[in-house]
C-alpha cells in the first residue's frame, strides 16, 4: 500500500478492528466538516447532496460488478434484509449458518405472518444441506465472529441446482474481498467497516428478474423515479431499476460514504485484499497456524492470558475469541506487536 494512502489514516497504528468499526480517510473527514460548515452556514441546498449518493452508488456497482441500475442505497442491512424476504412464500424453508449474524437472522424470524421454517447448518456444510425444499440460502460472505470466508461458488451452484434463492450479506467483505454481486440473488452490505464509511450507509443489489417482487416496504419520496420532481401527491410512481428500494438518505452521512468508496477505488480491491490477507497469514504462520484466506485472525487465548499485553492495540472478543483485522492500513508493524503481545 503506497505511503501516501497510509499518511490519510493518522490514528491507524495498532488498530486491529475494522471488523467493528472501521476508520475513516482524511479526505473523507475533510470533505464531511466542509459539507457540516456548509450546513451550519445556510447555504446547504438539499438536491445537491444527491451527487454524493449517485458517486457512491456508482462507485459500489463497479467494486461488485455489477451495473449501477441493481443497486439500492439505504442505512441498515436489517432493512434490507427484510425486503429481500418479501419474495418469500408462506412456511417457506431458510437456510442459515450456525452463529450467523442477527441482523441477518432476525428479519426472517420476525416474519411471524410468514411462518418460514428457518433450518441452520455449518457454514462448511451449507451448500450440501441445501435441498429441494430450502427456498433461500441467506449467509454472510465472511463471519463476523471470527473472519471465516464462506465458499460462495459453492453455496451458489447449489442453491441453483435446488432452484433456491440466494441472499449474502457482504458487510464483513465489502471493501477487501473481491466477489461479483451478480453471482447471488440479492446481496446487502453495510459500509462501515470494511468499506471505511460513517454508520447509516449501506447497499443492496438485486437481481433484474426479482426486483417485482421484492416489495418495497420502506418506499418514501426518494424511491421514485424522479424524487425531486414528484414528492407530493399520488399515484404511486416508483423508479423502474433498484432504486425503487431506497431510502431516503442521511446527506450528510453520504458525503463522506463518497469519498471513502472513491479512495477505495483508487487502491483496488484485489490490491487491498492481497496486502490484508498477507498480514492476517504473517500472524498466523507467527503462531503456527496454517494459512488462511481471511483479513482477520480468530484466537482462542489462554485462561491466564493477561489483556495488559495488548495495550496500545484495538482488537476486540467476539464468541470467546479475539479478533484482529488486517486492512489498508495496517502494516508489517502491526503484524508484529499482534505477535508479541500473543507469543509465550
Amino acid at each position: 500500500i503506497d505511503a501516501a494512502v497510509l499518511r490519510q489514516f493518522p490514528g491507524a497504528a495498532g488498530y486491529l478492528d475494522t471488523a467493528s468499526l472501521g476508520l475513516p480517510p482524511q479526505s473523507a473527514v475533510d470533505e464531511l466538516m466542509a459539507a457540516i460548515a456548509e450546513w451550519q452556514a445556510g447555504a446547504a441546498e438539499p438536491p445537491r447532496y444527491d451527487r454524493y449518493v449517485e458517486e457512491a452508488r456508482a462507485s459500489f456497482a463497479a467494486m461488485v460488478d455489477v451495473p449501477v441500475e441493481q443497486v439500492a442505497v439505504g442505512a441498515q442491512v436489517s432493512a434490507m434484509v427484510a425486503m429481500a424476504a418479501t419474495v418469500l412464500e408462506p412456511a417457506s424453508r431458510v437456510l442459515v449458518p450456525e452463529g450467523e449474524f442477527a441482523s441477518a437472522t432476525f428479519p426472517f424470524l420476525t416474519r411471524h405472518d410468514l411462518a418460514l421454517d428457518i433450518v441452520t447448518a455449518p457454514l462448511e456444510r451449507l451448500a450440501e444441506t441445501v435441498d429441494a425444499g430450502t427456498a433461500l440460502v441467506s449467509f454472510s460472505l465472511v463471519q463476523s465472529s471470527d473472519g471465516r470466508v464462506a465458499d460462495g461458488e459453492a453455496i451458489r451452484e447449489a442453491a441453483v441446482a435446488a432452484g433456491a434463492l440466494t441472499l449474502v450479506d457482504a458487510t464483513q467483505a465489502a471493501g477487501w474481498l473481491p466477489f461479483r454481486a451478480d453471482d447471488y440473488d440479492f446481496t446487502v452490505s453495510g459500509t462501515y467497516k470494511w468499506l471505511l464509511c460513517p454508520r447509516g450507509t449501506a447497499f443492496m443489489t438485486v437481481r433484474p428478474e426479482l426486483l417485482e417482487r421484492v416489495q418495497p416496504l420502506y418506499a418514501g419520496w426518494y424511491a421514485g423515479e424522479k424524487p425531486w420532481e414528484t414528492i407530493y401527491g399520488l399515484p404511486l410512481r416508483l423508479a423502474s431499476d433498484a432504486s425503487r428500494l431506497d431510502l431516503s438518505p442521511a446527506w450528510l452521512a453520504w458525503v463522506a460514504t463518497a469519498a471513502s468508496l472513491r479512495l477505495l477505488e483508487e487502491v483496488g480491491v484485489e490490491t487491498i485484499h492481497a496486502h490484508d490477507v498477507r498480514l492476517s497469514n504473517l500472524v498466523r504462520d507467527g503462531l503456527g497456524m496454517d494459512p488462511g484466506d481471511s483479513s482477520m485472525v480468530s484466537l482462542e487465548l489462554r485462561s491466564d492470558f493477561e489483556p495488559e499485553r495488548l495495550e496500545g492495540l484495538r482488537t476486540a472478543f467476539r464468541a470467546g475469541r479475539l479478533r484482529a483485522g488486517f486492512h489498508l492500513y495496517s502494516t508489517e508493524e502491526d503484524a508484529q506487536r499482534l505477535l508479541e503481545a500473543l507469543r509465550d
